[in-house]
């Protein structure tokens, strides 16, 4: 290193404008009441820097630091600090700071928590505590309310980054510090000041490993030390285990054996030479997977001299777990009597200890409280303790018959000084094992698990080649996983080796892929034709599918030149064998395996689609949806969900979507899953079932943010806005079109972009902004270089026709309206043939607008559809009261009202009712029937009812919708004091009524209709 980056010290808060919402409302309410609220967090996550805004923030009062002294202990009794607090608020409201409580000793704890219980709201004194996360909250705190700090998200991350570096960072230097650091702002900033500016700009190779025992140990404040051997031992195997798992915890029993391989103690037993204490296992089990039963062997006997037989009396059984019942308590020993302090089992043999505060045991499975510390127990260990112990965790597992864990802890244990030639070999043989077992389909193993261990298999790999296809693969796993975070700094590992152009190609390909879920598109693009390149000459057919999944990032960007040259017809190929465990990357594996003919015809029919010649584009298409009805893979099932959208096919849609979502579950594809429900989403949309997308496009977006697809949550933003649009929802729709835009205006994203622009301006004709909605419309239909994507602005076109009629602009209108019956002609819309016709009613002289107008009912008919059926009906209403023909007129405003009602659409129901009322007629929802009580609920507790009129449990409705229970609870209650009722049997009823009056209302206003289109009759 050449010297340490110096980082700016100004820096913003990042990330956390929920917790300060949180902490101004406190502030906000001290000059009336007080309050209390603890800010907990792991190290590093900024608890301190919270702190010092909300005191810089408080502008009403002084602000008291609270501390406990030197040493940590008690210098004030309660009645003292309740005399102090209470004379500064008498003059004003008085904010007192209490950074890091839970390092104070229990006195000062325990002296705080009297003085906060005896403290009224009147007394105007508000207490801000910081407690780690790290470890168990004090009993003092327990009670006040918490505001979690969780770790950054990526674009919090990013943001601070170049915020604390000026934005010099090379990109490949970037993604590896935003990965090490994962989310965590003291370790992100610690990383950085450790490099020099030559290693910051990617001039010089970074020290390995980035995030080492030194930077860990400094932001966690040291590394956590248990208060015996055991527990320092039961904290490595713990964090050692979870360097191979899934998740955040481990397998308890795991770690019991590995401690016994790891610290035998011939005549003891299993139990007492483990280090977990005799019988207890520190809450472990009983002498869990031992086969031996209960402290079997141990030359006592079960528990034998605790003076009680064999946990006699414990009510437990024998040896219970400790921390959960006697037997367990830490001051009683193990299997012992109660008594004063702690016990030593007879036999002189270690004495049973608690679990370590810094982990959990829940059930079977033990976790750290915190990642970081995780982190830093097993960097800070010695290595040959830390060796031992992934020794220990090997054998365990490979006696289990767990192949791919064991050989990753095999590989961990190996190390220490420079290899002798004997030591590389092994080196490299275990890579190659590891390499292989990774890629054995027959081995179960996540794509979180395959992807660690081709990255350790590619860190003992020395061929340059053969350590970048490692890498390469890797990354595709964790790309799989839905962790883009990790497969950039695995893709940047790859391109520093010297390959292969197959090699390269594969690496680009996933790079692409990565970046046409969350990057810039045009990005995406390149990388993805760079790939079909390398991989022309050595596998034309891959090559085939990364050019497919380029016409995708140009199709996202709303590049038409770029995606039409993309779908250029290929050369022909010969076929090839694909190495074995490689099918090609995230979203194109299936694409690769399968027959070259789904790509060469879904190629094909875009194409045909995208020149306009619409006859040539159904017969290849086609053929796709029809591959996909026989499918269980989820990137094929994709393709054939996005073909049937190109035809209109929305039944094959859903259908393929569905099977897509169900097959990405099964296998553990956690990246494919925000895709499936993408197109799910969308079909629903095009099938005029809002609800329905809603709730698809509310749990794609939740799983998109998690898996790291920026582009594919903005998507999801943009279906939210365009469901929210039709109901009274302004700003929701606000929000999602703000974050929408956010994403795709930073990344190209012009699909996106035109969705949600079409979401904002049909929110704004729904309340009867017409000039408004006409003005959004219009840039985004009109010819010119601002008309939105080239696939989207026609299903906008209807909107804009209704507005700009409204608006005056009818020649506008009619400019649009040729493009807009070539679309209808096609029938990739089922929606459009009627919307043409109501269009073309909208403009036509009174005398052939009726007949325009049933016509485009008739056309609705065939379609389905409530809400665009409604829609029209509510048009032609308008125009049959204008022309004073009111019995008409109602009907057919009656008969919209219901639809509107039926979709949940409120904001149009509102109109509808606005209309009813100009004629003197009383609408339906007015007045105090059930109909009526229940058109006073938001669409989301509407649709909560309705699950629970069905005889749902919170539980089942919480899953359905794909929200939490607590959510439910929540607008449970709002739903119960709005409609008066007291119980679910009553909302039911309720429900029941209201549906019963719907049906007798729509029969009436079929009946009636049906008699004004016989007789013709007007007034």
């Amino acid at each position: 290193m050449t010297g340490e980056t110096t980082v700016r010290t100004a820096v913003r808060i990042h990330g956390r404008s929920t917790q300060r919402k949180a902490l101004r409302a406190l502030l906000d309410a001290l000059p009336h009441h007080g309050g209390h609220l603890v800010v907990a967090g792991e190290p590093g996550l900024g608890r301190t820097t919270l702190l010092r805004w909300a005191a810089r923030s408080f502008r009403a009062g002084p602000v008291l630091h609270l501390g406990p002294g030197p040493g940590g202990g008690a210098h004030v009794t309660v009645e003292r600090l309740l005399d102090t607090l209470r004379a500064a608020s008498t003059v004003a409201p008085v904010l007192v700071c209490a950074d890091d409580a839970h390092l104070w000793d229990a006195p000062v704890r325990t002296a705080l928590d009297r003085a906060v219980r005896r403290l009224s709201t009147a007394d105007r004194v508000g207490l801000l505590l910081s407690v780690a996360s790290d470890r168990a909250v004090a009993p003092e705190f327990a009670r006040l309310p918490v505001v979690h700090l969780d770790p950054l998200a990526p674009a919090g991350a990013a943001a601070l980054l170049d915020d604390a570096t000026d934005g010099v960072a090379a990109p490949a230097v970037r993604e590896q510090l935003l990965a090490e650091a994962e989310g965590n702002p003291a370790l992100l900033v610690a990383l950085v000041r450790r490099l020099s500016p030559a290693e910051l700009r990617g001039h010089r190779p970074l020290p390995r490993p980035l995030a080492d025992a030194a930077a860990l140990a400094e932001v966690a404040g040291g590394a956590p030390s248990g208060p015996s051997a055991h527990a320092r031992d039961l904290l490595l195997t713990v964090a050692a285990a979870g360097r191979a798992e899934d998740g955040t915890d481990v397998d308890a029993g795991l770690v019991h054996d590995a401690l016994r391989h790891l610290r035998p103690e011939p005549g003891l037993g299993p139990c007492a030479g483990s280090g977990l204490g005799p019988c207890a296992d520190s809450g472990l089990g009983p002498c869990a997977g031992s086969g031996l039963g209960p402290c079997a062997d141990s030359g006592l006997g079960p528990c034998a001299g605790s003076g009680l037989g064999p946990c006699a009396d414990s009510g437990l059984g024998p040896c219970a777990e400790p921390g959960l019942g006697p037997c367990a308590e830490p001051g009683l020993g193990p299997c012992a009597e109660p008594g004063p302090g702690p016990r030593t089992e007879p036999g002189a043999g270690p004495r049973a200890e608690p679990v370590p505060e810094h982990l959990v045991l829940a059930g079977d499975r033990l976790r750290f409280r915190s990642p970081l510390v995780r982190r830093t127990v097993h960097a800070t260990a010695a290595p040959e303790r830390r060796r031992a112990v992934h020794r220990a965790l090997a054998e365990v597992l490979e006696t289990g018959g767990h192949r791919l864990t064991g050989l990753l802890h095999r590989s961990w244990s190996l190390g220490g000084p420079e290899p002798a030639p004997a030591s590389a070999d092994r080196l490299a043989a275990v890579a190659d094992r590891l390499a292989a077992v990774a890629a054995d389909a027959a081995v179960p193993a996540s794509h979180r698990l395959r992807a660690t261990a081709y990255a350790r298999s590619a860190e003992l790999t020395a061929n340059g080649a053969r350590r970048a296809e490692r890498y390469t693969a890797a990354a595709e796993q964790a790309l799989l996983a839905g962790r883009p975070d990790r497969a950039r700094p695995l893709l940047a590992a790859a391109r520093d080796s010297a390959a292969p152009a197959a090699v390269r190609g594969r690496a680009e390909w996933v790079r692409g892929v990565t970046e046409l879920r969350d990057g810039p598109v045009g990005d995406a693009h390149q990388s993805l034709l760079l790939a079909a390149s390398l991989l022309a000459a050595d596998a034309p057919a891959d090559a085939a599918a990364a050019a497919l999944a380029a016409a995708d990032a140009a199709w996202a960007a709303g590049d038409l030149p770029a995606c039409l040259a993309t779908l250029a017809p290929e050369p022909p190929h010969r076929p090839e064998n694909p190495a074995p465990g490689s099918d090609g990357p995230a979203d194109a594996r299936g694409a690769a395996a399968h027959p070259a003919a789904v790509v060469h015809d879904h190629r094909v029919g875009m194409r045909a689609l995208l020149e306009g010649r619409l006859d040539r584009a159904g017969a290849p298409l086609g053929q796709v949806v029809e591959r996909g009805r026989s499918e269980d893979r989820p990137q094929t099932l994709l393709r054939s969900a996005a073909a049937a959208l190109l035809l209109g096919d929305v039944d094959a849609a859903r259908s393929g979507g569905a099977r897509a979502l169900a097959a990405a579950r099964q296998l553990g594809s956690d990246t494919l899953v925000p895709q499936a429900l993408e197109y799910l989403a969308y079909a629903e949309l095009r099938a005029g079932r809002h609800p329905q997308a809603r709730t698809h496009a509310e749990e794609g977006l939740r799983t998109a943010l998690r898996t790291g697809q920026r582009n594919t949550a903005a998507h999801h933003r943009a279906v939210l806005a365009l469901a929210a649009s039709i109901e009274e929802e302004p700003d929701v729709v606000a929000r999602h079109v703000t974050a929408a835009l956010d994403t795709a205006r930073r990344h190209g994203l012009a699909q996106a972009a035109t969705l949600a622009q079409w979401a904002a301006a049909r929110a704004d004709l729904g309340r009867g902004r017409p000039y408004d909605a006409a003005d959004r419309l219009g840039l985004l239909v009109l010819p010119g270089p601002a008309r939105g994507h080239f696939a989207v602005w026609r299903l906008a076109v209807p909107c804009f026709v209704e507005a700009a009629a409204l608006a005056g602009r009818h020649e506008d209108a009619r400019t649009v309206l040729s493009d807009f019956a070539d679309w209808a002609a096609f029938g990739a819309d089922p929606q459009a043939a009627a919307q043409l016709a109501r269009c073309h009613a909208l403009l036509a002289p009174g005398e052939h607008a009726d007949a325009l107008y049933r016509r485009a009912l008739d056309r609705h008919d065939e379609a389905g559809g409530d809400f665009e059926r409604a829609r029209t009906a509510l048009l032609y209403g308008k125009w049959l009261r204008r022309r004073r023909r009111p019995r008409e007129a109602r009907g057919r405003l009656g008969t919209a009202l219901a639809g509107f009602e039926r979709c949940g659409a409120g904001v149009w129901a509102a109109q509808a009712r606005d209309e009813l009322r100009a004629l003197g007629a009383a609408p339906q929802g007015t007045g105090t029937g059930a109909p009526a009580r229940l058109g006073l609920l938001t669409p989301q507790q509407l649709r909560i009812v309705r699950h629970v009129a069905e005889g749902a449990t919170n539980r089942e409705v919480a899953l359905a919708l794909g929200v939490s229970t607590r959510t439910v609870d929540y607008h449970l209650r709002k739903v119960f004091a709005a409609l008066g009722v007291r119980s679910r049997l009553e909302l039911a009823r309720m429900v029941g009524e209201a549906e019963q009056a719907h049906e007798v209302q729509g029969a009436r206003e079929t009946r009636r209709v049906g008699s004004y289109e016989k007789t013709g009759a007007e007034h």
